[in-house]
């Protein structure tokens, strides 16, 4: 009897660390769905080569997307995966979209195939074109600090926001660069009007045109910023 009582009392008490073992793992770290891979034109061999990855969560237990990057050789390989609380007990049933700027660091000169969960049900590939750098320069020109773009429905407009560190700085104009099939590069560039630059945080709203330089229904605008990073927005091209 005693024998049963000590077996169960183990029996539970294992049950009870091995539950509480479990709970501290904490989320899982599953793929999440990706349905395009755009790949951005003007990266030289001084920038901080970028792709942006969409896809959706497929529900609200879902959270936080996030990239694995592996480079080999001219081969870049991304991985797209996100937080899954799966211990709560109800997971609303709303698909979340997303927009992932994923960084491949600096690279070479040279063309780069990149596939995106390779081997899933939504693996998805593009190339991107690095070329060699003009300059020691991280960017040939001054952009505007963006912080995010306003679409202007219904119209080509559209409004680059942000704030620029310094008022030494002021708008000079947005060049664009596609990739003539699913991506403008936008550039809003900066001239510098006075030697010294104080810091003094200036907003700015600045009202550009998108221009017709490629065929598809939807466009990914890829808006570099002063901090070598980009602002990203899809964008109705019909």
């Amino acid at each position: 009897m005693k024998t049963n009582l000590l077996s169960a009392l183990i029996t539970v008490a294992a049950t009870i660390v091995l539950g509480a073992v479990a709970q501290a793992a904490g989320p899982t770290q599953p793929l999440v769905p990706v349905d395009k891979v755009f790949a951005p034109k003007g990266f030289d061999t001084n920038d901080d080569t970028q792709v942006i990855v969409s896809g959706y969560l497929p529900n609200l237990c879902y959270k936080a997307p996030r990239a694995e990057v592996s480079v080999s050789g001219q081969t870049v390989t991304i991985t797209m995966r996100a937080l899954l609380d799966d211990k709560m007990a109800f997971c609303p049933m709303m698909v979340v979209p997303y927009l992932e700027p994923v960084s491949l660091g600096v690279l070479d000169r040279g063309v780069y195939n990149v596939v995106v969960n390779q081997g899933s049900a939504w693996q998805q590939a593009t190339s991107i074109t690095v070329v060699e750098s003009t300059s020691s320069a991280v960017d040939n020109f001054v952009y505007a600090n963006m912080s995010h773009v306003e679409v202007i429905e219904g119209t080509r407009k559209v409004i680059l926001k942000g704030f620029n560190p310094s008022d030494c700085f002021e708008f000079d104009r947005v060049d664009y660069v596609s990739n003539l099939v699913d991506t403008y590069s936008v550039l809003p560039v900066m001239r510098q009007i006075r030697a010294t630059c104080p810091l003094k945080m200036v907003p700015f709203a600045i009202e550009a045109d998108v221009p017709r330089l490629v065929a598809g229904d939807q466009v990914l605008l890829h808006v570099r910023s002063m901090n070598g990073k980009s602002v990203n927005t899809l964008f109705d091209n019909r």
